[in-house]
Order: C-alpha cells, then sequence, then structure tokens
C-alpha cells in the first residue's frame, strides 16, 4: 500500500500536516510521498483521483488504485490511516 499526502506546503496548515505524517512514520515504517497541490503531479493527483478539499490523504494499492481517502481539515486517527496501509 502506499500513502499520498496532497497538501499546500505554504499554508498554515502545512507544519500540522508534516508533523502528522511524520508521527505516523515513527510508530511505523511508511513510506508517506507528500505532494504539493501547488504542482502540476499534486494537481493531475488531485484530478485523477477526484479530491476536492485539501489537505488529502490518500491509500492506494500497489498499482495506484485507490483503496481510503480523507479530505479536509478533519484529519483521521494515525492508527486508522496506518490500518489501511498495512492491509
Amino acid at each position: 500500500m502506499k500513502l499520498i499526502v496532497l497538501y499546500h506546503p505554504h499554508s498554515e496548515s502545512a507544519r500540522i500536516i508534516e508533523e502528522y505524517v511524520a508521527d505516523i512514520q515513527s510508530r511505523r515504517p511508511v513510506k508517506a510521498d507528500l505532494v504539493s497541490l501547488e504542482t502540476r503531479e499534486g494537481a493531475d493527483l488531485a484530478s485523477l483521483y477526484d479530491i476536492v478539499r485539501y489537505p488529502a490523504i490518500l491509500v492506494t494499492d500497489d498499482v495506484g488504485h485507490p483503496v481510503k481517502d480523507w479530505q479536509g481539515d478533519q484529519l483521521p486517527l494515525r492508527d486508522e490511516v496506518l490500518g489501511y496501509v498495512d492491509s
């Protein structure tokens, strides 16, 4: 499973998102891709996965099929994210 985080790195919430991901990675060795929505890649991923609210946390399988996503300011529990990443 892959963990992708789409966010605005120059926003007020950037530090919260970066600390959130670092905390997840400190609990378990998870590769997380932090992707800026201010780049072409970020905009393309948001469009591909129908992401409309930010920040967004997306878990995909190894070939890129979406498994679960969370969108908006209400971040999921870290254990919930890890549950999907580990499955």
